[in-house]
């Protein structure tokens, strides 16, 4: 008999892990919206949601300073958003505001807001393009959603249908969202970043729990209105610009 031949342990770099540890995060998010909607507690699957934002952002932030990045790392990332950003958030507003009242057709409304999410996460993986996004990212979709939930709107069956179904419009259309992932130390013009970001405190000051709905809303908005947010707060638009890495 042939002697068996060892496998060799490939190590994995720490500065590749570690990126894919906080996507992970993400992905806890999501299914941890899931099991609160189905027990019916919406205010804290939204907020989780909330929550998985912030591993969206760090990770993509680690890779980059830790030049950790990698294919594995990105599709890892595109299947977190698929489920924290678009399932998720989906079934907690159809939960929420439609249930099985509403018929075939809020059925259909609701899968498409997620089929659509999808089909974004898919165009990134095939299309780098550099600038601005093109479609309305899915972390601000599902965004859009769960702060639907956490100020509390009042909405009937088929008005949140009509939600997602704009929502998952704009997610697989060329409309140009500002990508303030693109900025760079030494390229941000701090007066304006300082207006923005007291805009921001004035918002949640204000509006409350409302706040993060408004700020959302003018972000959605911003896009079919040509209003590029990362031009705007750069000193040089055209420093450093690369393909963008969030979907």
């Amino acid at each position: 008999m042939m002697p068996l031949r060892r496998r060799r342990v490939r190590n994995i770099p720490f500065n590749k892990i570690l990126p894919n540890m906080i996507t992970s995060g993400s992905v806890l998010c999501g299914m941890f919206s899931l099991m609160l909607t189905y027990r019916g507690h919406f205010l804290p699957s939204a907020l989780i949601l909330v929550i998985a934002v912030f591993f969206d952002y760090m990770d993509g932030k680690v890779a980059r300073n830790l030049g950790g990045s990698s294919a594995f790392g990105e599709e890892l990332d595109s299947l977190a958003d698929a489920l924290s950003f678009g399932a998720a958030p989906a079934f907690l507003v159809y939960a929420r505001y439609i249930d099985i009242g509403g018929g075939t057709l809020s059925t259909l409304g609701t899968a498409f807001f997620a089929l659509c999410g999808v089909l974004r996460l898919a165009r990134f993986n095939v299309m780098h393009v550099t600038g601005p996004f093109q479609g309305l990212p899915i972390p601000a979709a599902g965004m859009a959603l769960a702060s639907i939930v956490i100020a509390g709107v009042p909405l009937a069956p088929y008005a949140a249908v009509a939600v997602m179904v704009l929502l998952g419009a704009l997610m697989i259309s060329t409309v140009p969202y500002g990508n303030l992932k693109l900025l760079r130390k030494g390229n941000v013009n701090k007066a304006k970043a300082a207006i923005l970001l007291g805009v921001a405190i004035s918002f949640c000051v204000v509006l409350k729990h409302r706040a993060l709905l408004a700020l959302i809303g003018v972000y959605i908005a911003s896009g079919p209105l040509q209003f590029d947010w990362g031009a705007w707060l750069s000193i040089n638009p055209h420093q450093e610009e690369r393909p963008s890495m969030e979907k």
